[in-house]
């Protein structure tokens, strides 16, 4: 079977005034993040894993924060749309791992509702999908909780 993978990572600040999306999912907490669309760290990681599975480039190239149409957007869009790019070119998702690093909100309550929404998103099994929180142990941007990094895995297997 002709298997891909793709690695993707994001970064982004904590910002007042904002609400804080991860996984498709608002998040109870005091700051969101900044960004030209929704800001959602973890599922930009995932779809840039999914465009570099098949070297399509990354989110950047296919939803330009120069582009006025993704101000404010849902990252559900860019993550649905990566899906269908791996779809369209005949493969299909295997499983996703991924990893949100931050030192506050403690999300282990809300893991369980973003596997389902990326499940919904991308239209496979939420057994596919593992998501997990960790810290830095107080070290660097995130420790610091200027900000939330997230990083993803994604094995692509060719359909037969």
């Amino acid at each position: 079977m002709d298997y891909r993978t793709g690695i993707g990572y994001d970064v982004h600040a904590f910002v007042s005034n904002r609400k804080l999306i991860l996984g498709g999912i608002e998040i109870p907490f005091e700051k969101g993040l900044a960004g030209h669309s929704d800001a959602d760290v973890l599922l930009h990681s995932i779809t840039d894993a999914l465009l570099g599975s098949l070297a399509l480039g990354d989110i950047g190239q296919h939803f330009p924060d120069t582009d006025e149409k993704y101000r404010n957007s849902e990252s559900s869009i860019f993550l649905k749309k990566a899906g269908e790019l791996v779809r369209d070119s005949g493969y299909e998702i295997s499983n996703i791992d991924a990893t949100i690093t931050l030192e506050k909100p403690k999300l282990v309550s809300f893991i369980p509702q973003i596997r389902e929404r990326i499940s919904e998103i991308l239209e496979i099994d939420s057994d596919q999908i593992s998501v997990k929180a960790t810290t830095t142990e107080k070290l660097g941007f995130v420790g610091r909780e200027e900000g939330i990094a997230a990083t993803a895995i994604v094995l692509i297997a060719k359909v037969k």
